[in-house]
């Protein structure tokens, strides 16, 4: 039973999120109804993380076995041909070894979330990016954002409902740059907890307005507590850049 590792871009609104949930559509069901329909199979697919509804994605990874070997390219115009109208494509796949997992083999992951910081409102970028209307500094924001990078216990930064069994994370990178009326915020880390990165982004903002130090923000860091950092940034500004694996 071959399996195969599909790289996948969606756009997450109108979706419940990637998991397969009953209260909706989601990434996942859409995928594994497109394999279906292409297949006659009724196979599950793993992706390497569970973006949460509105959350885009760039380069989702997921794998999935198969009763039988498709050349790549049928595999891929198939795929997306049965995924029309969607708003999901399969960018490309491969077969790949029985012990990889998309989820588990990943060694890192690349977020972005990007800010619209202007009075006017976005009309091209609408669903895409987070609007804030008063000016951010992009400079102060990107000085205390290093205070979150490296290995610390972020209970501060994920929801109340996460079930990582530990808080604690190593925070590769986390850089923030304005780009025109965009501040764009880059982030990497083999995992992250739930809602971590709009959680960063949210207290970030704080320091960008001027409400909140550097300082301020390492306290909210080392208090442990979720109602001490800022609010949950909104779920249209963040993406799924790309998934790492060994080689």
């Amino acid at each position: 039973m071959p399996r195969y590792r599909l790289t996948i871009e969606y756009d997450g609104a109108g979706f419940v999120g990637w998991q397969r949930q009953a209260n909706g559509l989601s990434v996942q069901a859409a995928v594994e109804q497109a394999l279906a329909g292409f297949t006659g199979e009724r196979p599950e697919i793993t992706g390497a993380g569970r973006t949460d509804a509105g959350v885009h994605a760039a380069g989702q990874v997921a794998h999935v076995d198969l009763g039988r070997p498709w050349e790549i390219r049928t595999l891929v115009n198939a795929l997306n041909a049965h995924l029309r109208p969607q708003p999901v494509a399969v960018l490309d796949a491969a077969e790949v070894a029985a012990d990889f997992h998309a989820r588990f083999s990943a060694v890192k992951r690349h977020y972005r979330y990007r800010i619209l910081n202007r009075v006017a409102p976005p009309a091209l970028e609408r669903g895409r990016v987070w609007h804030v209307i008063r000016p951010l500094d992009a400079g102060a924001m990107q000085a205390a954002a290093q205070l979150l990078v490296g290995r610390h216990d972020f209970t501060s930064f994920r929801s109340t409902e996460c079930q990582a069994k530990s808080p604690v994370k190593t925070l590769d990178r986390l850089d923030v740059r304005r780009a025109g009326d965009e501040v764009v915020i880059e982030t990497q880390a083999r995992s992250f907890l739930h809602n971590q990165v709009r959680a960063m982004v949210g207290s970030l903002r704080k320091v960008g307005e001027g409400r909140w130090s550097a300082e301020d923000l390492a306290r909210a860091r080392d208090a442990r507590d979720r109602s001490a950092a800022g609010p949950t940034a909104p779920a249209e500004g963040l993406c799924l850049m790309r998934v790492d694996y060994p080689g």
